[in-house]
């Protein structure tokens, strides 16, 4: 399954080798979206894979960038007990372009926001609800 998303690029962590044949580089994006007039901000872990761990050295903390990648998961059992494991696998980082939403890069976290503009009582820091159970009725 290959999905993108556009965000800024929040954290790099160095190249680990896993194995002698296995690498991965991880990085954390930052997303934010507007759902019924309020910014909520994701921080989504991200890894680069192989001969992929590379792509991310033209890039700096701060960076716009348009990430491709697949939703990996693995089960596995051990001792009758069944885990399992999900992968935001990369496989291509660009620059996001200038035609993204004029709204994309300049959408303020609750931090940032001045003493005026603070979000109602129950949509703090940590909620963050999905477009599907965001409730908009007038009641």
């Amino acid at each position: 399954m290959s999905l993108e998303v556009t965000g800024k690029l929040a954290v790099k962590y160095d190249t680990q080798q896993v194995k002698e044949s296995f690498r991965k580089r991880e990085f954390v994006m930052e997303i934010s979206e507007e759902i019924n007039g309020n910014v909520y901000t994701n921080y989504a872990k991200m890894q680069l894979v192989q001969n992929k761990c590379d792509i991310l050295d033209r890039f700096n903390v701060g960076d716009m960038i348009k990430v491709s990648f697949n939703l990996k998961g693995n089960r596995w059992e051990k001792d009758g007990k069944v885990s399992y494991i999900t992968n935001l696998d990369a496989w291509r980082i660009e620059a996001a372009s200038t035609g993204a939403p004029a709204n994309a890069q300049a959408m303020p976290s609750y931090t940032n926001m001045p003493a005026g503009n603070v979000p109602p009582a129950n949509t703090g820091n940590f909620y963050n609800p999905s477009p599907e159970s965001a409730d908009d009725l007038p009641f």
